[in-house]
């Protein structure tokens, strides 16, 4: 089926269980992303200037204040960018879910759209896109794109479902938002960490607003990345990437996790404290030797380090929400370990990249041992994915300290029942400010 008729055609009988499923699992852990991620200098950042600069009626998640359809998309995917653990799709080299979501929940909002059965079904058909829409960009262009380049392409294919474009306003709105969408450059914030991230927020923002202006009458040129390469096309509606989707144990850089994976299982077979480690060798493929900020300042720059988390999962046994926004940037023993980790290229490592993201650890013990562990694929890949308890239990570790636990408990329910209920039930739980409390202690 080719991709302008799929995206009116799929229909909620048409997914299978596990799609269906997979894509309520996919909402609440992008839920509970969102929730860490409103505790961040980012997200208040932005969450005001969409309040300020994008004018409307949808109350913002986790906020309440008002914007317009383009401004929610933009806050909302910059919020749950702002803590980097939400899912992604390793041939794509960056995250469906993240730009998808806010801008289908915008569009539902401005069509005046609640059936629950609709908005998940546009979700899985969001997750179907994105997933091969990613591949297509990066073999038809020479460039390394951020996920917000290509999101957009699929933010918008949702936004002309549920505002219900006819074939000709699809077409436009497709082209518009591949044309507009933002063509920012990966590895320039992979240097250079900042709150830029990884451009999902202005990817939704470019969908949502390349659906409203083709409703409006306003022209595109066609979507290439839609049909080229063929091969990448040719299963639509047949093969359900939305189940392929890998998902994040740690709020850091996916690439950053396979080392944390390899020194946890090193601590814990030659039962190590942090003091017995003199210095660490991370071994792994090219992009991660370049998340190299050994010493951050800030929430960015902790996420996008490899020695920085993997120094936290050796004194702390693991890495958390409150490990890159909170003391742990100014614990001396962590930033020894950081400061003594040498990166190296792996070969195996090269090879296998996008498909695989492998690292390995070697540590030198103060006594001279040296301890080496294998090449390992980081927790919760696509072919090894985390269980529904897995992902429940994640989004509870995340929400509870924050929103507590009945609050969260009323989101899950919200998010199950949105079939039979509905989608604004689960709305109005989710544009609740986090309490003031919280935002007080909001990291720098």
């Amino acid at each position: 089926m080719d991709a302008l008729t799929f995206i009116h055609a799929l229909r909620w009988d048409d997914l299978p269980p596990q799609v269906r499923l997979q894509g309520e699992l996919n909402l609440l852990d992008l839920l509970g992303i969102a929730i860490g991620g409103r505790t961040t200098r980012l997200s208040d950042i932005i969450n005001t200037h969409a309040a300020s600069q994008f004018g409307g009626n949808h109350a913002m998640l986790f906020d309440a204040r008002p914007a317009s359809a383009a401004g929610f998309a933009l806050a909302a995917g910059m919020t749950i960018d702002a803590l980097d653990g939400h899912d992604g799709y390793n041939p794509a080299k960056g995250h469906v879910g993240c730009g998808l979501f806010p801008a289908a929940l915008a569009c539902a909002l401005e069509a005046g759209q609640s059936d629950g059965r609709a908005f998940l079904t546009t979700i899985a058909l969001g997750y179907e896109l994105g997933s091969r829409l990613g591949p297509a960009l990066h073999a038809t262009t020479p460039d390394y794109h951020t996920s917000g380049a290509w999101i957009a392409v699929a933010a918008a294919a949702a936004g002309a479902r549920l505002l219900r474009l006819d074939s000709a306003q699809t077409a436009h709105a497709l082209g518009i938002a591949e044309y507009h969408g933002p063509r920012s450059q990966m590895m320039r914030c992979i240097d250079h960490p900042t709150m830029l991230k990884d451009g999902s927020g202005w990817g939704a923002m470019a969908g949502v607003s390349a659906a409203l202006l083709a409703r409006d009458g306003f022209t595109g040129a066609p979507a290439l990345t839609l049909s080229d390469p063929p091969a990448l096309w040719a299963d639509l509606g047949d093969t359900w990437l939305t189940t392929r989707q890998y998902y994040k144990p740690y709020p850091v850089c996916r690439w950053a996790q396979s080392p944390i994976e390899a020194a946890l299982a090193l601590r814990a077979r030659h039962d190590l404290r942090s003091t017995d480690i003199a210095a660490i060798e991370i071994a792994t493929f090219h992009e991660a030797t370049r998340l190299a900020t050994a010493a951050p300042q800030t929430t960015e720059e902790a996420q996008y380090s490899t020695s920085f988390p993997t120094a936290v999962a050796l004194v702390r046994r693991g890495v958390g929400p409150a490990d890159i926004t909170g003391d742990a940037l100014y614990d001396p023993e962590i930033l020894r370990l950081s400061r003594a980790t040498t990166m190296i290229e792996d070969d195996t490592a090269n090879a296998a990249f996008p498909h695989r993201r492998l690292g390995r650890v070697a540590l030198t013990l103060r006594d001279g041992t040296r301890l080496e562990s294998p090449l390992v694929t980081p927790k919760w890949d696509a072919d090894a994915p985390p269980s529904e308890a897995d992902l429940r239990g994640k989004f509870h570790d995340l929400a509870d300290p924050i929103i507590g636990s009945a609050r969260a408990n009323a989101i899950e329910a919200g998010l199950h029942d949105l079939p039979a209920r509905g989608l604004m039930p689960l709305y109005d739980r989710i544009t609740q400010p986090i309490s003031d409390a919280t935002t007080s202690a909001r990291s720098a």
